[in-house]
């Protein structure tokens, strides 16, 4: 191993340690506060939660300001982006309001603001990441107070749908994250982004015929599509969204008789197809560096 290769497992292995230690730190008030929660006053619970989670994010900021300890301010910023948000509920609980999706989205509304701005100034990958996390949330929390209030109280299928933009906007920001600093979250992006889109539509399908019928087109894309956007992810989901789609639909429409052993047949041969052909894109389009 040259010395540049053990020089970045060394910083690997430092900043894990960093995050382990951030997220000791975090449990350590978080049980603190359960423990002792009937004998803390008002004062003392918001201190400890929202002012510990103020307290690390403003040490995170001096931190950046020294290259000798910018690389310490991550686990500060960790500590922060766990703490505030059970900081700024405590908050709201002790001043007797309750805690509704309204006031979930204007928490999530706070802290995707925080970490929006912080991490374009930052320029972090940990600021980017909550950014997005708090912008997800803030996405879920106010749609849903929006249209499961008011509009379609009803609509059960509703959380499927925001799984689905939100997986898109995932494979999005993973596309051009891809081509700047933030290359590290890509991959992190891309697989939860088409788990999430292949998930939610595969379980649309039991709800309405026209996403079951659509299903393959999709699983096709995105196994084929992994070569597009090189993410082995693309190509591992597809593969096992197209299994379990085999599955479903084999049970569904031959469960009895003699066509359900023949059909059981005819769906091992198809993933064994699948697998051939996820195996064959895998090593021609995505060798091991």
């Amino acid at each position: 191993m040259t010395e540049k290769k053990q020089a970045l497992e060394h910083h690997k292995i430092e900043k894990i340690l960093y995050y382990i230690g951030g997220g000791i730190v975090f449990l350590g008030i978080i049980i603190l506060v359960v423990q002792n929660w009937s004998s803390l006053d008002s004062i003392t619970k918001i201190l400890v939660t929202l002012g510990s989670g103020i307290a690390s994010f403003f040490t995170a900021l001096l931190l950046d300001l020294d290259k000798r300890t910018k690389s310490v301010s991550s686990a500060f910023y960790l500590i922060s982006a766990l703490v505030m948000p059970t900081g700024i509920l405590v908050t709201f609980n002790v001043a007797g309001i309750v805690l509704e999706l309204g006031i979930l989205t204007i928490t999530s509304f706070i802290l995707f603001t925080i970490f929006l701005f912080t991490s374009i100034l930052q320029k972090k990958n940990i600021l980017t990441l909550f950014a997005i996390l708090f912008g997800t949330s803030l996405f879920i929390t106010s749609t849903s107070w929006f249209v499961l209030n008011d509009l379609l109280p009803d609509f059960d299928e509703f959380p499927l749908y925001q799984i689905i933009i939100v997986g898109s906007a995932y494979i999005f920001l993973a596309h051009q994250f891809s081509k700047n600093y933030r290359a590290q979250l890509s991959g992190f992006l891309y697989g939860f982004g088409i788990f999430g889109i292949l998930g939610s539509i595969f379980l649309l399908g039991f709800f309405q015929n026209f996403w079951e019928y659509i299903y393959p087109i999709i699983v096709f894309g995105a196994i084929f599509g992994s070569v597009s956007v090189k993410s082995k992810t693309f190509l591992t989901w597809g593969t096992i969204f197209l299994m379990a789609y085999i599955i479903k639909i084999t049970s569904k429409y031959f469960s009895t008789g003699l066509g359900w052993p023949f059909a059981l047949v005819l769906a091992g041969l198809a993933m064994i197809a699948v697998a051939a052909v996820s195996f064959s894109l895998k090593k021609k389009y995505f060798k091991e560096k």
